[in-house]
């Protein structure tokens, strides 16, 4: 897959400005909990600068749609580098704090990196499912490896120099893989002209229903970390992303499904099933080892998942409005890791931390239904080549 002319570049580029996504919310909270002494502070700044990305997302995706990938992505990504150096100088400067909202809401202009380089790999490899097959599996596994050391990475910047260490570095990062993406034109999509203006994909046959299970799926990731973190400690997430960082790069070898919408259900179905093992070891009283074997059993079925949801997706979106319909998927799914994070949280103060599993469990059962009855829409899901 790496083979492909410029491939190799731009891949890089993106690795780089995609391992921030991971350290920005950590090293916020840090940095504000530590200055200010106030993590709900802390939260509700990161909060709601989640609300601002999912409201602002698709409106920079639609314009890298319409104008091109480097044309847009460079200036959103300044202003949103602009936007963090703000938030470190109020920090600094102990500014209001209505100042941390207003400059972490500006982060917002973030461009979804990920999605443009799934669109780069499905214009490279368009007319041949098997090879974007493999490249959305290689993008999520990429996902799960820069969300296992991105919050690491930020823990121990801010730790080991200064509480604005994470956010800085961050900053410099994103910039500077942005930079080195968008300079690898050769394999940027070219621009679809339009003549009139196209509806959004949310239109699309099939593609509300694929939202819906996107929503579920993400409440699935926000309530399994909160509870995890309330009960065991964050590190033992980093076993939950490798899992199915692991999983992805196996997935990525098999053949792509004939039928993606069945094989959707069966990913979910699975999903739904390995949850439920993190909860019967927590409410067996099991020991620690074995909840952190349970987690990492349990992570094998979301990059298969998150790779077929994907799939759908790209079948479902206009070629000219591909990075919009991908960054719909994943504002839907930041939608449901907000939830989750919240129904996740009140479960585990008012149930107990072990009761609290539940809660993604719950989410992915919902998922699954969600996805089931959306079937006879999802079949009318147009496949396009790519």
């Amino acid at each position: 897959m790496l083979a492909t002319p410029g491939a190799r570049a731009f891949t890089a580029g993106n690795l780089i400005a995609r391992l921030p996504m991971g350290m920005f919310s950590v090293s916020a909270v840090i940095m504000i909990a530590g200055s200010r002494g106030s993590y709900a502070l802390a939260g509700a700044v990161t909060a709601t600068g989640l609300a601002a990305t999912a409201v602002v997302a698709p409106f920079t995706a639609r314009l890298v749609d319409r104008y091109g990938q480097a044309r847009v992505a460079v200036p959103a990504t300044a202003l949103a580098v602009l936007g963090s150096l703000a938030l470190v100088l109020c920090v600094h400067v102990d500014a209001p704090a209505w100042t941390l909202f207003a400059a972490y809401a500006a982060t917002a202009t973030t461009p979804n990196t990920g999605g443009m380089s799934r669109a780069r790999w499905a214009h490279l490899h368009r007319g041949d499912p098997a090879a974007l097959h493999t490249a959305n599996s290689f993008e999520q596994a990429a996902d799960e490896l820069c969300f296992m050391l991105g919050p690491v990475l930020a823990a121990t910047l801010c730790g080991a120099l200064f509480p604005e260490a994470g956010t800085l570095v961050g900053a410099v990062l994103l910039m500077t893989g942005v930079l080195v993406f968008a300079a690898q034109r050769a394999t940027e999509p070219p621009v679809t002209p339009r003549t009139k203006a196209a509806a959004s994909p949310l239109r699309t046959p099939g593609m509300p229903a694929l939202l819906a299970v996107f929503l579920a799926t993400g409440a699935v990731f926000g309530s399994l970390e909160v509870v995890s973190i309330a009960h065991a400690g964050g590190a033992i997430l980093a076993l939950q992303a490798a899992g199915s960082c692991v999983a992805g790069l196996v997935y990525g070898s098999l053949r792509p499904a004939r039928d993606v919408r069945l094989r959707l259900l069966l990913c979910l179905a699975g999903m739904t099933a390995l949850m439920s093992l993190p909860l019967l070891a927590a409410t067996g009283s099991a020991a620690l080892p074995v909840l952190a074997l349970c987690l990492l059993i349990a992570g094998a079925a979301t990059a298969p998942t998150m790779v077929t949801g994907m799939t759908l997706i790209q079948r479902a979106t206009p070629p000219e409005q591909l990075n919009e319909g991908m960054t719909l998927a994943v504002t839907a799914l930041l939608g449901g890791i907000a939830a989750g994070a919240a129904a996740g949280g009140w479960l585990a103060e008012h149930a107990g931390t072990a009761t609290g599993y539940a809660a993604p469990m719950s989410a992915a059962a919902l998922a699954l239904l969600v996805a089931a009855a959306g079937r006879r829409s999802v079949n009318r899901v147009p496949v396009q080549a790519r």
